[in-house]
């Protein structure tokens, strides 16, 4: 059996936008507001996150419909860097995925234990819960894990613009009665407003994270070279959307002082509309919010595993595929994993460590795209980076600047991170040994890029 090419556009926008919009939206304005105490300010970084973003996805979306092969970034790295290179980005996207997935659990166990009195010391124990729960319901088909992903990102979108809306419809009210001293509860900036804005620019860049999600499952897209391109541009615009509308909604119920330096800035807000109640309604925005981000983590380490497998740089059982197109063992190994992290409580620490990865993966993928227009100036690209090599050269100037960055604020977990990937070349060189190097059988290889006009080479079947 093989990867079923069955998913279209609207599962595209559906995992972007599950993957993309997490709890940092929630919480990530009021890191903003500790730093950019201004309105204007404070809205304009998220319009530079947005455009940062907007870059990305111009660049990658080339890199996804010239090599429509699950797996995305380990994809591109592999190509155009190597096998070491591909092992490196591709292993370490694995295991920070599965720890993302673990992550988004505890945050929905932690929100159903605080409204359900009964659960309240089994936030841990819903978590794995629900990360089984998913885990058996994407075992079914490609089919089922679509829908289900469609599902839970309607219900997340639902969730945040009855949200937004209540702080239009009743934030006029409690800023009536906001006491006048409101605006001067917050301390001032301690650093200068250039290192004010980049500090937030990053936090905001990171909670616009997740767009490249319909690449990891490029080769189950019925036509990819259309697909990505307005699965990838789509939803970035709705997110950006979402995330703008969020931040002016804040900003109508609190001034930006007010919301500096809270740790969970939605609640904050609701609080100041409901009352005692406003926590409530944020862990029931959280419980609808936050699930189809697990659903598309599950599936994208799927894919990821799945890839690195196939390739030789994997386990050969990894490769196995049900009748409706389910990586099974790819899927059960990255439901494992994270149920092991949330066992040990050790996925935080996962995720603090491969952040510097997350930076150099995309600066890996961005590099790819100036070597391959380089070395295969004549192989299809259905979709073209616009602006390039200006626009890439942007994009990969702020990855590089971003991974200094991330150097100099977390020396620790980046020299942790260095020191993986000082080990990882043995590791590499055992794996190697052990699992054959060839690419299976021609029926595995992903079919032809499509044409602009939306025309494929070659005609694979669905299924062997």
């Amino acid at each position: 059996m093989r990867l079923l090419n069955i998913l279209g556009v609207t599962f595209g926008l559906a995992v972007a936008i599950g993957n993309t919009i997490g709890a940092g939206i929630l919480r990530t304005p009021g890191d903003v507001a500790s730093q950019l105490q201004t309105p204007w300010l404070f809205l304009g970084v998220w319009v530079v996150g947005a455009l940062y973003a907007l870059l990305g996805v111009n660049a990658l979306a080339e890199l996804g419909t010239m090599l429509p092969r699950s797996g995305a970034q380990y994809v591109y790295a592999r190509h155009a860097f190597g096998d070491y290179a591909g092992f490196v980005v591709g292993w370490l996207d694995w295991i920070s995925t599965c720890a993302s997935t673990a992550a988004i659990s505890i945050v929905i166990g932690e929100s159903i234990a605080a409204l359900v009195p009964a659960l309240s010391r089994q936030a841990t124990v819903l978590a794995m819960a629900t990360v089984v729960v998913f885990t058996a319901l994407l075992l079914k088909s490609t089919r089922v894990g679509g829908r289900s992903q469609e599902i839970t990102s309607l219900f997340k979108t639902i969730a945040l613009a009855v949200f937004i809306a209540a702080c239009f419809i009743f934030g006029g009210k409690a800023a009536a009665v906001r006491p006048p001293n409101v605006t001067h509860l917050a301390t001032a900036p301690t650093t200068s407003l250039f290192v004010g804005f980049v500090l937030s620019a990053q936090a905001v860049i990171y909670t616009y994270d997740g767009w490249s999600g319909p690449l990891y499952f490029s080769e189950e897209l019925r036509d990819p070279g259309r697909q990505i391109p307005r699965s990838m541009f789509g939803a970035l615009f709705a997110v950006a959307a979402i995330y703008l509308l969020v931040n002016l909604a804040f900003l109508y119920v609190l001034p930006v002082s007010a919301m500096a330096g809270s740790t969970l800035a939605a609640a904050q807000v609701a609080t100041a509309i409901f009352g005692p109640r406003g926590e409530t309604v944020v862990r029931l925005v959280v419980i609808l919010a936050l699930p189809s981000a697990v659903n598309a983590c599950l599936l994208m380490s799927s894919r990821v595993l799945y890839g690195v497998s196939r390739d030789g740089i994997g386990p050969r059982v990894a490769t196995r595929v049900n009748e409706g197109g389910t990586p099974t063992i790819a899927l059960l190994a990255s439901g494992m994993v994270s149920l092991i992290f949330l066992a040990t409580g050790t996925f935080q620490s996962v995720i603090a460590v491969a952040a510097f990865f997350f930076v150099a993966d995309y600066a890996v993928s961005f590099l790819a795209v100036f070597v391959l227009r380089r070395r295969e100036p004549d192989a299809p690209r259905p979709y073209r980076a616009f602006g390039h090599p200006w626009t890439t050269g942007l994009v990969l100037t702020g990855s590089i600047a971003f991974l200094l960055a991330a150097v100099k604020e977390d020396t620790k977990n980046s020299l942790w991170a260095l020191a993986i990937l000082v080990v990882s070349y043995p590791a590499f060189a055992f794996t190697r040994r052990r699992v054959p190097a060839e690419v299976p059988a021609a029926a595995d290889a992903p079919r032809a890029p499509t044409s602009p006009d939306g025309a494929h080479s070659s005609s694979p079947a669905r299924v062997r």
